[in-house]
């Protein structure tokens, strides 16, 4: 573990979040989308003294602030990345389902959490990590809805992201329990938790 690393991840997030903040597509919803970006960014800021997680740990969370912090700027359904889209021959855009598979590292996180603190064994860890980003994924499904449905128009549209797709939120919350999983089996080789052991 190193501290350098965190840090210049941090200062070179914050960089980017001001950078696309500027102009948004939407500032609607840029701020709604933003919220829970700021509230995990400054939650591992604060916590940084008491615990610090692995280098790899930090990666996989940073790659859904930044992921998420450029659908907040253009919304996710608009977010340019037809290059994808034509390769999987599709007509959606699936940048959200990348952000919503990488909702899903923070089960590493969780997990490394849990182990060197040594709350619980491996298979807890993994059992809890896996159902808190389901869980965590099912209430911001919740609040997507809510939100779609009090603000209405193109602002509530966008937020939901859905394009068209009656079955959005199931897959949304299939591709974070994916990420979930992929992130507690790549824990079991890596396991950070056994570190100068």
């Amino acid at each position: 573990m190193s501290k350098t690393f965190p840090v210049a991840l941090a200062v070179i997030f914050s960089f980017f979040f001001i950078v696309l903040a500027i102009e948004p597509v939407s500032r609607e919803v840029w701020i709604a989308e933003v919220i829970p970006v700021v509230i995990i960014f400054t939650l591992f800021v604060v916590t940084f003294k008491k615990f610090q997680f692995s280098n790899l740990a930090y990666a996989m969370v940073a790659f859904w602030l930044f992921w998420h912090t450029i659908g907040g700027h253009y919304t996710f359904a608009n977010v340019p990345f037809g290059f994808i889209t034509d390769l999987l021959g599709s007509e959606r855009n699936h940048f959200d389902r990348i952000g919503h598979f990488s909702v899903g590292f923070y089960a590493y996180a969780m997990m490394e959490w849990l182990l060197r603190q040594k709350h619980c064994g491996y298979k807890l860890a993994a059992f809890f990590s896996v159902f808190f980003i389901m869980s965590v994924a099912a209430g911001y499904e919740i609040i997507e809805w809510w939100y779609a449905a009090a603000e209405g128009g193109e602002a509530g549209i966008e937020f939901l992201g859905s394009q068209g797709d009656i079955w959005d939120a199931q897959k949304d919350m299939l591709s974070d329990t994916l990420g979930a999983l992929f992130s507690v089996v790549l824990y079991y080789f890596v396991r950070p938790d056994r570190a100068g052991k």
